[in-house]
């Protein structure tokens, strides 16, 4: 195994433990997700250690995606929403002009 001289495998090993105590949010979760790609991509790690980061790299990829789909699902329902309102209001605005 190599040495780090950046602390990057350190790093990533830092921000994983502190994922175990609460879920990050997205933006936290895409930068740990980055860091870990980038930590795998260097190379210079143990077989295990590579397994366990791309096991946590699998969970924040999952979670991002949970993320972004609830995202999606909220901007759905608001888009839906102001179509309606906006349908509602030229409904008033035609009962009144007649």
């Amino acid at each position: 195994m190599r040495h780090d001289p950046s602390g990057r495998k350190h790093a990533v090993h830092t921000l994983l433990n502190a994922s175990a105590m609460k879920e990050p949010s997205f933006e936290e979760a895409y930068n740990q997700l980055e860091e870990t790609v980038r930590t795998l991509e260097v190379g210079g790690v143990n077989l295990e250690e590579a397994t366990r980061l791309f096991e946590e790299g699998v969970r924040l990829a999952r979670l991002c995606h949970q993320y972004l789909g609830a995202t999606e699902l909220k901007i759905t329902q608001l888009r839906r929403s102001f179509t309606e309102q906006m349908a509602l209001l030229e409904d008033e605005k035609e009962d009144i002009g007649t």
